[in-house]
């Protein structure tokens, strides 16, 4: 029964990652489209786990984030630069690792879209 709670706390972490965070909505989108044009491209299983690594990355990333921010404002709720600066650096992270990840899609669908139009 330990089990289910752990996994019902951890679902109620991502339902509040889900539901409080902006830029979910834009790693929401950008997972949907990724996965739509993986299907209709036909990609390779290899570039499948690739393009999987790279956003789940990116989903752990914002987790990451906004658990630091979470915390942060719980333990000093007013305003103090070092905690400041450990949000953004938390934000440039995420950042890094949607790059990283636009990239991987890069390598991968762009030389497939070169072939279809060529």
């Amino acid at each position: 029964m330990a089990i289910l709670h752990s996994l019902a706390n951890a679902g109620n972490g991502i339902a509040h990652l889900l539901l409080t965070q902006r830029n979910t909505c834009i790693h929401a989108t950008a997972t949907a489209g990724v996965t739509a044009a993986g299907l209709l491209l036909d990609i390779a299983a290899r570039d499948w786990c690739l393009l999987v690594l790279a956003m789940a990355l990116v989903w752990m990333a914002e987790g990451f984030n906004t658990a630091l921010e979470i915390l942060a404002d719980a333990v000093v709720p007013e305003h103090h630069p070092m905690i400041g600066r450990a949000k953004d650096v938390a934000a440039g992270a995420v950042l890094l690792a949607a790059i990283g990840a636009a990239l991987v899609g890069a390598l991968i669908f762009g030389p497939l879209l070169l072939l279809r139009l060529a």
